[in-house]
Protein backbone atom coordinates (compact mmCIF):
# COMPACT_ATOMS: atom_id res chain seq x y z
CA UNK A 1 0.00 0.00 0.00
CA UNK A 2 1.26 3.64 -1.32
CA UNK A 3 1.19 6.05 2.24
CA UNK A 4 2.61 9.24 0.73
CA UNK A 5 -0.15 11.05 2.09
CA UNK A 6 -0.05 9.45 5.41
CA UNK A 7 3.59 10.56 5.54
CA UNK A 8 3.20 13.91 4.15
CA UNK A 9 0.94 14.55 7.22
CA UNK A 10 3.50 13.21 9.86
CA UNK A 11 5.82 15.33 8.44
CA UNK A 12 3.46 18.19 8.45
CA UNK A 13 2.48 17.58 12.20
CA UNK A 14 6.85 17.31 13.46
CA UNK A 15 6.66 21.40 12.23
CA UNK A 16 4.29 21.75 15.25
CA UNK A 17 6.80 20.18 17.66
CA UNK A 18 8.08 21.27 21.07
CA UNK A 19 11.20 20.23 21.24
CA UNK A 20 13.69 23.18 22.85
CA UNK A 21 15.82 20.29 25.18
CA UNK A 22 16.44 17.79 22.57
CA UNK A 23 16.30 19.52 19.33
CA UNK A 24 14.82 16.25 18.07
CA UNK A 25 11.59 17.18 16.02
CA UNK A 26 9.01 13.82 15.13
CA UNK A 27 5.72 13.97 13.68
CA UNK A 28 2.87 10.91 13.84
CA UNK A 29 0.45 10.03 11.71
CA UNK A 30 -2.21 7.14 12.27
CA UNK A 31 -4.67 6.21 9.90
CA UNK A 32 -7.97 4.18 11.15
CA UNK A 33 -9.60 1.82 9.65
CA UNK A 34 -12.33 4.13 8.63
CA UNK A 35 -9.80 6.61 6.60
CA UNK A 36 -10.06 9.21 8.79
CA UNK A 37 -6.06 10.59 9.76
CA UNK A 38 -5.07 11.83 13.34
CA UNK A 39 -1.85 13.49 13.52
CA UNK A 40 0.50 13.92 16.79
CA UNK A 41 3.82 15.61 17.79
CA UNK A 42 6.52 15.24 20.68
CA UNK A 43 6.37 17.43 23.17
CA UNK A 44 8.63 18.07 26.11
CA UNK A 45 9.11 18.78 28.91
CA UNK A 46 11.64 20.25 31.27
CA UNK A 47 10.70 17.31 33.66
CA UNK A 48 11.85 15.08 30.71
CA UNK A 49 9.38 11.96 32.11
CA UNK A 50 6.49 14.03 31.46
CA UNK A 51 7.60 14.25 27.91
CA UNK A 52 4.92 12.72 25.14
CA UNK A 53 6.19 11.51 21.44
CA UNK A 54 4.38 11.83 18.44
CA UNK A 55 3.02 8.47 18.01
CA UNK A 56 1.47 8.38 21.56
CA UNK A 57 -0.17 11.94 20.25
CA UNK A 58 -1.17 10.78 17.41
CA UNK A 59 -2.92 7.62 18.93
CA UNK A 60 -4.40 9.42 21.91
CA UNK A 61 -5.87 11.90 19.79
CA UNK A 62 -7.56 9.35 18.28
CA UNK A 63 -8.80 7.01 21.14
CA UNK A 64 -9.97 9.79 22.39
CA UNK A 65 -12.34 10.71 19.80
CA UNK A 66 -13.60 7.39 19.35
CA UNK A 67 -11.59 5.62 16.69
CA UNK A 68 -10.15 2.01 18.15
CA UNK A 69 -9.27 0.20 14.69
CA UNK A 70 -6.36 1.26 12.79
CA UNK A 71 -4.90 0.35 9.68
CA UNK A 72 -0.83 2.73 9.68
CA UNK A 73 0.97 4.98 11.73
CA UNK A 74 3.62 7.24 9.65
CA UNK A 75 6.64 8.83 11.99
CA UNK A 76 8.33 11.33 10.10
CA UNK A 77 12.05 13.23 11.97
CA UNK A 78 14.40 15.57 10.54
CA UNK A 79 16.82 12.68 10.13
CA UNK A 80 18.66 11.22 7.41
CA UNK A 81 17.97 7.95 8.37
CA UNK A 82 15.28 5.57 9.41
CA UNK A 83 14.18 6.33 13.18
CA UNK A 84 12.11 3.20 14.79
CA UNK A 85 9.86 3.96 17.67
CA UNK A 86 10.60 3.92 21.61
CA UNK A 87 9.33 1.19 23.68
CA UNK A 88 6.89 3.36 25.74
CA UNK A 89 5.47 3.70 21.92
CA UNK A 90 5.32 0.06 20.67
CA UNK A 91 3.63 -0.73 24.18
CA UNK A 92 1.02 1.78 23.96
CA UNK A 93 0.31 1.01 19.88
CA UNK A 94 0.71 -2.63 20.05
CA UNK A 95 -2.04 -2.34 23.00
CA UNK A 96 -4.69 0.03 21.46
CA UNK A 97 -3.67 -0.81 17.85
CA UNK A 98 -2.58 -4.34 17.36
CA UNK A 99 0.47 -5.55 16.08
CA UNK A 100 -0.98 -5.86 12.31
CA UNK A 101 -0.98 -2.65 11.51
CA UNK A 102 1.31 -1.10 9.13
CA UNK A 103 4.16 1.20 10.02
CA UNK A 104 5.47 3.20 8.19
CA UNK A 105 8.79 4.89 9.01
CA UNK A 106 10.39 7.62 6.88
CA UNK A 107 13.63 9.22 6.17
CA UNK A 108 13.79 13.35 6.21
CA UNK A 109 13.70 13.19 1.82
CA UNK A 110 10.12 11.07 2.14
CA UNK A 111 12.01 7.53 1.50
CA UNK A 112 9.89 4.97 3.55
CA UNK A 113 9.91 1.94 4.57
CA UNK A 114 7.09 -0.11 5.94
CA UNK A 115 6.52 -3.15 8.18
CA UNK A 116 4.20 -4.48 10.73
CA UNK A 117 4.13 -3.14 14.29
CA UNK A 118 4.78 -6.86 14.89
CA UNK A 119 7.77 -6.68 13.91
CA UNK A 120 9.25 -3.84 15.23
CA UNK A 121 7.95 -5.29 18.86
CA UNK A 122 7.42 -9.20 18.67
CA UNK A 123 7.23 -10.12 22.34
CA UNK A 124 4.79 -7.36 23.63
CA UNK A 125 3.37 -7.47 27.21
CA UNK A 126 -0.43 -7.86 26.75
CA UNK A 127 -3.78 -8.17 28.32
CA UNK A 128 -3.31 -12.14 28.41
CA UNK A 129 -0.50 -11.90 30.68
CA UNK A 130 -2.68 -11.10 33.35
CA UNK A 131 -4.91 -14.42 32.73
CA UNK A 132 -4.01 -16.68 35.23
CA UNK A 133 -4.96 -20.42 35.43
Amino acid sequence: MNYKALVKKAQAARKYSYSPYSHFRVGAAILTTSGKIFTGCNIENSSFGLTICAERTAIFKAVSEGHKKFRAIAVATDEDEFVAPCGACRQVLMDLAGGDIDFVLSKNNGETSVMKLSELYPYPFSAKDFVKE
